[in-house]
């Protein structure tokens, strides 16, 4: 049988692209050579290109997404694996191209990422299934601030983020007024849209959902205990926090928490990795946001779910794969 080619598809247009470049390498160092040729492709801002194992640069045709290596010989890939983080994989721009020009990729459709990667849009379109989210306010650059309004309305401490960033990039907490100014002066630096929350004290979750074998299943529940003020980018990628799974829950938050992780997946029409954030207080999961393309370097949440799920990152790569090719 012949050999499949597949791109690994890595890199991004955001601060994030460190953190796709250790997950494509997992997954391109995963994936089975008996049943595929394996190459790895970076997408950053100012160029597309394909990475050969002497660290040569062979640029990609947008065109069709090939490739023309020395030899003359243009390779055209069967699928591509996307796993940027942020844009342009992870907010629907990517997938729209592939979808123009007949390319089979890993993951979930233009649609899902794009309303995936717009927190108010994900949150509001969850609220019709009845997943609760926090309190919030929504601001673009330019509205009219009245910041006393926006205290009176939910109270401190909040956190203000981005509406549409990854990795934590761009978020603070406020927990006094004087703060408000500069926090949203730090989330407009990401993002034109922010989103201001009510504060959730309660217990912090990551869950991740795949669709795996024609079942949609919850690889584990991960529990946050950040030792800074919150689950930031420092806690998430240096360090700064405890991961602790299977979370330290009671029976009937555990498949209260699945039961809304798997719904939230499902009522979005997702495919491929996902992971969950929540708040859990007084035994009720309240949705942060949904990522579709999660972090999946060794360190990262998802793979060590996996792992004490019982399903090899290999197994888990190669079913992505092979649920493309079956598109």
């Amino acid at each position: 049988m012949k050999k499949k080619n597949v791109a690994v598809v890595m890199g991004g247009y955001s601060d994030e692209y460190v953190v796709s470049l250790k997950s494509g390498q997992l997954i391109f160092d995963s994936l089975d050579r008996e049943q595929y040729n394996v190459y790895k492709v970076v997408i950053l801002k100012d160029e597309w290109y394909f990475l050969d194992d002497r660290d040569q640069k062979v640029p990609v045709n947008k065109a069709d997404f090939s490739i023309n290596l020395d030899s003359g010989f243009d390779v055209k890939f069967d699928v591509c694996f996307n796993i940027i983080h942020g844009r342009p994989g992870e907010n629907g721009e990517l997938q729209a191209y592939w979808d123009i020009i007949g390319q089979k990729y890993t993951g979930c459709g233009f649609y899902q990422s794009a309303l995936t990667f717009n927190k108010k849009d994900t949150l509001a379109v969850l609220s019709k299934y009845g997943i609760p989210s926090a309190k919030s306010i929504y601001i673009k650059r330019g509205d009219n601030i009245d910041e006393g309004q926006i205290i009176a309305e939910l109270g401190l401490p909040v956190f203000v983020k981005p509406n549409q960033s990854g990795s934590s990039l761009g978020i603070s907490k406020v927990k006094e007024a004087s703060e408000l100014t500069k926090a949203l002066e730090f989330a407009f630096a990401e993002d034109d849209e922010v989103l201001i929350e009510s504060f959730l004290d309660g217990t912090e979750v990551s869950v991740g959902v795949v669709d795996y074998k024609g079942e949609t299943i919850v690889l584990g529940i991960t529990e946050i205990v950040s030792h800074n003020e919150f689950f930031d980018y420092e806690a998430k990628y240096e360090g700064a926090s405890e991961e602790i799974t299977p979370a330290r829950l009671d029976e009937e938050t555990r498949k209260t928490v699945e039961q809304i992780a798997k719904k939230a997946y499902t009522s979005l029409g997702m495919s491929g990795f996902s992971r969950s954030e929540f708040i859990i207080k007084d035994g009720t999961p309240y949705m942060l946001e949904m990522n579709t393309n999660p972090g999946f370097s060794p360190a990262s949440i998802l793979p060590q779910q996996a792992k004490i799920y019982g399903i090899s990152i290999k197994d888990l790569c190669g079913h992505e794969v092979e649920k493309a090719l079956n598109k």
